[in-house]
């Protein structure tokens, strides 16, 4: 299985991903900004980081860089995406996910690992774990705090489409959301860093399942 990996400039987590890829044994693919190609890939993953120096606000540039048209298609198709962080984001802006995200409530960047809770594994990208499983993934964001108005918040809760949640809010995000899915359930958007927690021997394995569960994904799909 190839797993397409997006590089704008500014990304820094796209090593950190095809790190967790490679580890949940399939192939990663560079997918460079300025090249509008997919290359094949079965997935793609949206890295953190600070695409374009975050200028305007994060993510706003990035939105339009060419792969991102190819990228669009293949998420309204079904394809699986993923964004993280920064990546996250990204698809807000360009629209494939609800909402947007704002400055964190304390106005500070946190940096820390924080709990959060498996809402929903219908997804391609939680496939492997048990509603309701906690477990710990590191945050790395200024801009982290999911706002939606309240009738997207009510669509979302009512949809079960709230992917991810903190058990202890870090940055003031409406209804303690960490991450969300699209309505097709094929794109997914993280504000924790799966990929940082996806090596034992780096501190911590937890996210390396969510990795894993696109495999699976695959799997049961062909």
């Amino acid at each position: 299985m190839r797993i397409g990996v997006t590089v704008f400039p500014g990304s820094n987590c796209d090593r950190d991903a095809m790190h967790g890829i490679e580890r949940a044994g399939a192939v990663p693919v560079e997918l460079w900004h300025a090249d509008a190609d997919l290359k094949g890939v079965d997935a793609v993953v949206v890295p953190g980081g600070f695409s374009y120096g975050d200028y305007l606000r994060p993510g706003a540039i990035a939105r339009f860089a060419k792969v991102m048209g190819p990228l669009e298609e293949f998420a309204n198709s079904g394809g699986p995406v993923l964004g993280v962080c920064n990546g996250f984001q990204v698809l807000t802006e360009a629209h494939l996910l609800p909402g947007a995200l704002l400055r964190n409530s304390n106005m500070r960047f946190i940096c820390d690992r924080v709990a959060v809770r498996v809402e929903n594994t219908g997804t391609p990208w939680t496939s492997l774990f048990e509603p309701g499983h906690e477990l710990t993934l590191p945050v790395a964001h200024n801009e982290g705090n999911y706002f939606a108005d309240e009738r997207t918040l009510a669509e979302l809760e009512d949809e079960g489409r709230v992917v991810l949640r903190y058990l202890e809010n870090p940055n003031g995000s409406a209804n303690d959301i960490a991450g969300i899915c699209s309505e097709g359930r094929n794109v997914v958007g993280l504000m924790p860093h799966p990929e940082r927690a996806s090596d034992p021997l780096l501190g911590s394995g937890e996210g390396l399942r969510v990795f894993e569960s696109m495999l699976r994904f695959a799997g049961a799909r062909a």
